[in-house]
């Protein structure tokens, strides 16, 4: 692979890093309460790729779960991330 798939791979590692570490630091806040991170924000997210690492600390750290919408968005963003990645790879 190379090209416009290596920076596309180098994006999803980049936001799915920010975005479990901005899902894991709401967490945090809620407990601690400090600030917390926008929901649409967290969402944001989602859109711009940071898919897994929602999923990982939506799931690992139970954040967010019993919000609907939440659920309706990664399921969603995860979808068009899915056929993103399968398009840039098939090319």
């Amino acid at each position: 692979m190379s090209g416009p798939t290596d920076w596309l791979l180098a994006w999803l590692l980049a936001i799915n890093v920010a975005t479990a570490a901005l899902y894991a630091y709401d967490k945090a806040a809620a407990r601690h309460r400090w600030r917390r991170v926008r929901e649409r924000t967290l969402k944001l997210g989602c859109w711009l790729g940071g898919v897994a690492g929602a999923w990982l600390v939506f799931l690992g750290l139970r954040h967010k779960t019993r919000h609907r919408s939440f659920w309706a968005v990664q399921g969603m963003a995860s979808a068009v991330w899915v056929v993103i990645v399968l398009a840039a790879v098939a090319r």
